[in-house]
């Protein structure tokens, strides 16, 4: 059960109504997302203004490839525990529906790149360790990516980590333990 209330439908703001609305009826999580934000609409649309061309490259934002930014956000997902997020598909034209599912929590399997595999570790290091990302931890990635790369990985990285969390808390996903 949602900690914050849920705005009903009718009353949502254009935005979140449009959200909802294009959401199927089945998806608790998508709708209850829209209602839960509804005292709040333009904090939403002004973060997903952020995200989504950062995370898809849209309008020439950001370096990394947009499948990359993919993977580690899925790998983020099932280590958030977010329901909502494992089962969104950003990408499905540049990430698999088998790599979605399964294959980024397996990053050593074959189909991934020295850089996928290696943003897919360090993303998932962020998630449960980053106190002891470490010096060899950062050189290791600055030889695969530029800095700018590797600034915008940690960025993306911390933001799929931070919004999963924030969902969690709401109780608008299942909690999950890593136990």
């Amino acid at each position: 059960m949602s900690r914050m209330p849920l705005v009903e439908p009718e009353a949502l703001p254009p935005y979140l109504k449009a959200i909802h609305d294009a959401t199927p009826e089945d998806n608790w999580l998508g709708r209850h997302f829209a209602r839960a934000f509804g005292p709040a609409p333009d904090l939403i649309q002004a973060y997903q203004g952020f995200y989504y061309p950062w995370h898809t490259g849209a309008g020439g934002a950001g370096l990394l490839e947009p499948r990359l930014k993919e993977l580690i956000r899925l790998r983020i997902a099932t280590l958030n525990g977010c329901v909502l997020c494992k089962s969104v598909r950003m990408a499905p034209e540049v990430v698999s529906e088998d790599e979605a599912a399964r294959g980024v929590d397996a990053p050593d399997a074959e189909g991934f790149t020295a850089r996928e595999r290696a943003a897919i570790r360090f993303a998932e290091k962020m998630a449960v360790d980053h106190h002891n990302i470490g010096d060899e931890d950062v050189a290791a990635m600055r030889k695969l990516f530029t800095d700018a790369e590797f600034l915008e990985l940690a960025m993306m990285a911390g933001q799929y980590i931070g919004f999963g969390r924030v969902l969690a808390m709401l109780q608008l996903e299942v909690a999950s333990c890593p136990i």
